[in-house]
């Protein structure tokens, strides 16, 4: 019989089933991060002489590309901690459904 090729957990260690990563901390980083480029951009606007609703409006719309780009390392981890917390979920459903079912034991 072939034997059914088990599927790659992203960001896991090799060697056999690996349980979600924890994506916590690294949704914290990214989320304190993304606050605090905005914040920063939002007052050097303002000590530039921008009133307040101008410099907070396009301090806020400058932070969406300087955070894509200084954020992405973070994003990434990020990204992978969820891909892999979502093979696990598969994994465990695809377990759950084939003990239901009486095919593993």
């Amino acid at each position: 019989m072939a034997e059914r090729a088990e599927p790659a957990v992203p960001g896991a260690p090799t060697g056999g089933p690996a349980a979600a990563p924890r994506i916590a901390p690294w949704l914290l980083i990214y989320t304190v991060g993304r606050l605090g480029i905005a914040a920063a951009l939002v007052l050097l606007l303002w000590f530039l002489g921008l009133d307040l609703w101008s410099g907070a409006l396009f301090g806020l719309l400058l932070s969406m590309p300087v955070s894509y780009l200084l954020l992405r390392p973070s994003r990434e981890r990020l990204t992978e901690g969820l891909a892999a917390r979502s093979v696990a979920r598969q994994r465990a459903r695809a377990e759950r459904d084939a003990r239901l079912a009486g095919d593993g034991g």
